[in-house]
């Protein structure tokens, strides 16, 4: 466990900084984190990713930006090295704890399920991604299927078709996390086809949800694995992530685009090379997400909670939501029809895919 003097000494830094509220009281809670919990317990957050961050996980996100800063290589390290061990320690879980917390949370055999995740969450894990992964295909179980996307790219897409990239379903890498990156990889697995937004998919309706997404011509509508969620009225599982990266949400926003004030697709056409599965190269005429949408969604999950319709619990330090699809798209269809769904970003707003 870090040391009072460690942490004052970070304290010090960060007001420097201007990165540390100057308190009469400090709370260091933010450093020892919350008593330890390996079972699942109801998370009262009122929200997600940014605006829902208590006060001490506000100050460890401050103290981890500061410290990346100012403190040496060699520090950094032993720091990093005291605080796995201090999960290890005080806020283990294991692959059968993770389960529980699924079921707990609403997850059942036989669901779709789409998983967003970072394995950088799971501090405390007994096990490595490929558990993950595991523990996931065991709560649905093999009548169940489990999706995963794996877009190639950080940034915008218009940006990444600009780079004039070859998407290759069986090697390009996915830039969603490890966790997706060995699941595509994984025996029995299948990737769709897209340029952008492809999708790996494991279970009993694998080739049918993977099938045609390169007939698509744009990344997410009703041509790709993201409507076929919601067709099996599948689920969403953010693990360890905020619920900003929700893939699904742009299935919904070109849906809902005749009835949005903004554009959410470009009019341009973009080129955009894949090899299908004999390996020729093929080229297609694809409207991306345009780089002028907002991408705070906070919003629909407000109204997603006040409509009772969001449900989280916590398992060690790992915070896992859970939503149906279904539900965020009516949410989101309500949110349209008062023109508080999608607008254009500011210059300040988080980009779109």
């Amino acid at each position: 466990m870090p040391s009072a003097r460690c942490i004052g000494s970070l304290r010090d830094a960060a007001r420097r900084h201007g990165a540390w509220p100057v308190r009469s009281h400090e709370d260091t809670s933010a450093v020892h984190g919350p008593r330890p919990n390996a079972l699942p317990s109801r998370s009262r957050r009122p929200d997600d990713g940014r605006r829902g961050l208590s006060v001490t996980a506000a100050i460890r996100a401050r103290l981890r930006t500061v410290a990346s800063r100012v403190l040496p290589p060699g520090v950094k390290r032993r720091l990093k090295r005291l605080v796995r061990a201090y999960h290890q320690r005080f806020l283990a879980f294991t692959p059968a704890d993770l389960q529980r917390a699924l079921w707990q949370l609403g997850v059942v055999p036989g669901d779709v399920l789409m998983v967003h995740s970072a394995f950088d969450s799971f501090l405390g894990f007994h096990g490595g991604p490929v558990d993950v992964i595991r523990a996931l295909q065991d709560v649905v179980g093999p009548g169940g299927t489990l999706m995963m996307p794996t877009i190639p790219f950080q940034g915008t897409a218009v940006e990444y078709a600009l780079g004039e990239p070859v998407f290759d379903a069986r090697h390009t890498v996915s830039r969603m996390g490890l966790i997706t990156e060995l699941f595509r990889r994984a025996p029995g697995v299948v990737r769709s086809i897209h340029p952008t937004h492809s999708v790996a998919v494991w279970g009993s309706r694998a080739d049918v949800i993977s099938a045609g997404h390169e007939l698509a011509d744009t990344p997410c509508g009703r041509l790709t694995p993201y409507a076929r969620l919601l067709d099996y009225d599948g689920k969403i599982l953010l693990a360890g992530v905020p619920a900003n990266t929700m893939t699904f949400c742009y299935f919904v926003a070109e849906e809902l685009e005749p009835r949005l004030a903004v554009p959410v697709l470009t009019r341009e056409r973009y080129p955009m090379r894949w090899k299908d599965g004999d390996g020729t190269v093929r080229v297609s005429q694809l409207r991306l997400f345009s780089p002028r949408l907002d991408h705070d969604l906070h919003p629909l999950f407000s109204e997603l909670k006040r409509r009772n319709q969001w449900s989280e619990c916590s398992v060690g330090r790992l915070r896992l939501m859970l939503v149906r699809a279904r539900d965020v798209y009516d949410a989101a269809a309500a949110l349209a029809d008062r023109g508080l769904f999608v607008r254009e970003r500011t210059a300040e707003a988080p980009r779109g895919l």
